[in-house]
């Protein structure tokens, strides 16, 4: 009891590190979405630039550790080219390019997954490209790639902790903050476990929900 009467005046702290997360979170989701469709769909080009130049992203991104990636972008990156990026900029850039060089083999796999058969039925109907891609291919391979993205994305959540080694006042560090001058290590620590825990359940619910009011009324090859 006397614990959570400590703990109450610092809540304000805490949901400001709260609320910096899911910025982080947010702008890192969106900026994984699009590299991720992109160097997806680039990875199967017939142009094998396109397919180097994606292949070369998608593998320095996942071949090399986050936290690195981050101290690199913050620390060494003024220095080599003197480039200066606000902290929580430079977490939303990494975080984001570095869900996105997975999320592009999720894109990738998902849309070599779809029928040869769709794929030709379309050129038949002489589709371009673009037409081909947007109005057959994508939309029977998202149905494919959302079990895998929410997966990804429960991981991006998770790894938005690591901005708080480059001087983000995200809810990890926050509450790191609020250890060191209540000395409450257990509850706090708890009380982040159970933070993430919630986020996570929300991002599975959302993904699960969106599954399932995309995949009502379709069919396999249904392509509407």
């Amino acid at each position: 009891m006397a614990s959570e009467i400590e703990l109450v005046p610092h809540l304000p702290h805490l949901l400001g590190g709260l609320q910096v997360t899911l910025q982080v979170f947010a702008g890192s989701a969106l900026l994984a979405a699009a590299s991720a469709l992109v160097a997806g769909v680039a990875r199967t080009s017939t142009d094998p630039v396109v397919r180097w130049a994606a292949a070369g992203y998608v593998e320095a991104f996942r071949g090399t550790s986050a936290l690195v990636q981050l101290f690199w972008a913050y620390f060494a990156l003024p220095l080599l080219f003197g480039i200066h990026l606000n902290a929580m900029l430079v977490g939303i850039l990494v975080l984001g390019l570095n869900a996105g060089a997975y999320g592009a083999e999720i894109v990738r796999g998902a849309v070599q997954a779809v029928p040869p058969g769709q794929r030709e039925a379309a050129v038949a109907l002489n589709l371009t490209a673009w037409q081909r891609l947007r109005h057959v291919v994508l939309p029977q391979a998202g149905l494919a790639m959302l079990p895998p993205v929410g997966n990804l994305s429960i991981e991006l959540l998770k790894s938005t902790a690591l901005v708080s080694m480059i001087t983000v006042t995200d809810v990890t560090r926050a509450g790191l903050e609020i250890r060191d001058n209540t000395l409450l290590t257990t509850e706090i620590l708890s009380l982040l476990l159970l933070i993430y825990l919630a986020l996570a359940l929300l991002l599975t619910a959302a993904v699960r929900g969106l599954e399932a009011r995309l995949s009502r009324g379709r069919e396999p090859g249904d392509v509407r």
